[in-house]
């Protein structure tokens, strides 16, 4: 589908769209499923377990949640992730669900087209975002219903697509697919444009001496020429879109507002130590697994060392366990550490997980001063250097160094986003200005009820860019931009209409 259609915003730069999202993975799904028009509302017959959120619904129950006060029907709420919204949504979608309840929804939806806000939704791939990256990897994830998004349960979606369903747990490419079917069921096709690469985004700024009316990208202009004499407008996006040849087309459009949904598994997060560029030096899950799939490290001897203690390396750790390839597990932290991912996630819903965590904890180098056949962690290590005979220096955080060889190293110690398209890599944007954003580390300091972004405004950003890797709670960003974008559309509307009345217009 090309970028836009016939009646083409490309040649006609008069052309402004109220909203442009760049990253059409489930944070940018879920927000123009809502800026489509799609309202929550509070079910007749739902009564929310917690009391107290459940008296706040009822007291604006004729209301849709997007039209309600979100910081007040957020306080007093607890959650895994540190955006109120997020929680709020969460528990408003899967009640209880940290304790292991499947309680249903308590909110139906309703497509009010009147609420519709122009936008597009820029991605690089299908919609899905990062998601398509991961098929053929041979695990299975922990899904219960946390991975679905409003208005179609996943459940419902693969039971017509398999006859067998055992548990929760299924396929990276199955919740692919499921994003790209959702956005051509809930009839979301028109606002997704793929195979879009974008290249800059920069605020434009209108002259208040010459008050000519022209924009200027001033970013190119002499620096003499003092910013305060301008005033901040729009947002030029430029980039190109990728033919079926695979020949590229630069596009350049103009939006009011900007939402960031990149993800943040763009460049995978290195060591920076000597060798790591060697070809048995894996940086990502997806490489990895096709190394076991097509039987490379099958039946050999020498361990794989595995380097990093979130999800995707406990991912790796039971893709080599389950194919009998024994293996060398490094990581900084100590077992005990309260900000183990580990330590977040029910046991009930993520047997898997914990059974890498009790390795981790039972199977330590330290304990048994030898490695064992199928596994060994090596807590408060780090890894020194590799070498060409497939050999790597660790060393312990008391300065011990061993030698092991290896048939492989996987390095999956986290990603960073790419913002590249945004002044100073988008650095600026964060809490820590001096650092690049990062899921964990430094992510973008937003409005925590609105997804604004600080330090600019009529930017947002959403999903693991602020902090919420799971799909659970990457769902309230959407919430919090449309109510938002919603807000001031209205204030815009009032706006009008005032000065219509005061020049005599009906």
């Amino acid at each position: 589908m090309p970028l836009v259609e016939e009646t083409s915003l490309l040649g006609d730069s008069s052309v402004t769209l109220p909203v442009v999202v760049i990253g059409n993975g489930p944070s940018g799904i879920c927000l123009s499923y809502m800026l489509s028009g799609y309202r929550p509302y509070l079910s007749s017959e739902a009564i929310h377990p917690n009391a107290i959120l459940h008296g706040k619904l009822e007291e604006a129950r004729q209301l849709s949640i997007v039209d309600q006060d979100l910081e007040y029907l957020s306080e007093g709420l607890e959650g895994r992730s540190s955006n109120p919204v997020a929680v709020l949504f969460d528990t408003l979608l899967h009640p209880d669900a940290d304790f292991g309840y499947d309680y249903p929804s308590v909110l139906h939806w309703k497509l009010e087209q009147h609420h519709y806000i122009p936008h597009l939704v820029l991605g690089k791939g299908p919609p899905g975002g990062a998601w398509h990256n991961m098929e053929g990897s041979m695990l299975t994830i922990s899904f219960g219903n946390w991975m679905e998004l409003p208005g179609l349960k996943f459940k419902d979606w693969v039971s017509s697509k398999r006859r067998n369903i055992k548990g929760d747990r299924v396929m990276p490419e199955e919740i692919a697919r499921y994003y790209k079917h959702y956005v051509k069921v809930m009839g979301l096709q028109k606002n997704f444009r793929e195979n879009t690469y974008i290249t800059s985004v920069s605020r434009l700024y209108r002259d208040q001496i010459d008050n000519d009316g022209q924009d200027r990208d001033i970013s190119t202009q002499p620096l003499q020429i003092e910013k305060s004499k301008f005033i901040k407008r729009n947002w030029e996006i430029r980039g190109y879109q990728r033919t079926a040849d695979g020949s590229p087309v630069p596009f350049c459009l103009f939006a009011e507002n900007v939402a960031l949904a990149t993800g943040s598994l763009d460049s995978p997060g290195r060591l920076e130590i000597e060798g790591e560029d060697f070809p048995f030096v894996f940086h990502s899950m997806p490489e990895f697994g096709a190394a076991i799939s097509k039987g490379k490290l099958r039946g050999k001897v020498d361990p794989v060392l595995i380097v990093g203690s979130g999800l995707t390396a406990a991912d790796a750790v039971l893709c080599a366990y389950n194919n009998n390839v024994p293996v060398i597990h490094v990581f900084r932290k100590r077992v005990t550490d309260p900000s183990l991912i580990f330590k977040q996630l029910p046991k009930k819903l993520y047997p898997e997980y914990h059974k890498v965590y009790h390795m981790m904890c039972t199977q330590s180098y330290s304990l048994h001063s030898r490695l064992l056949p199928d596994y060994t962690s090596f807590p408060e290590h780090h890894v020194l250097s590799f070498k060409s005979d497939l050999k790597c220096i660790l060393q312990s955080i008391s300065g011990l160094k061993k030698i092991f060889k290896l048939s492989a190293a996987v390095v999956l110690i986290g990603s960073h986003p790419n913002l590249s398209f945004l002044k100073e890599q988008g650095c600026y944007l964060g809490h820590n200005s001096s650092q690049p954003i990062t899921c964990k580390g430094n992510p973008v300091e937003i409005d925590a009820y609105t997804y604004e972004c600080v330090k600019e405004a009529n930017l947002f950003a959403l999903g693991p860019l602020v902090g919420d890797n799971f799909v659970r709670f990457l769902k309230g960003g959407a919430l919090g931009v449309t109510r938002c974008l919603a807000t001031r559309q209205k204030k815009k509307q009032h706006l009008f209409v005032e000065r219509g009345r005061g020049d005599g217009i009906a």
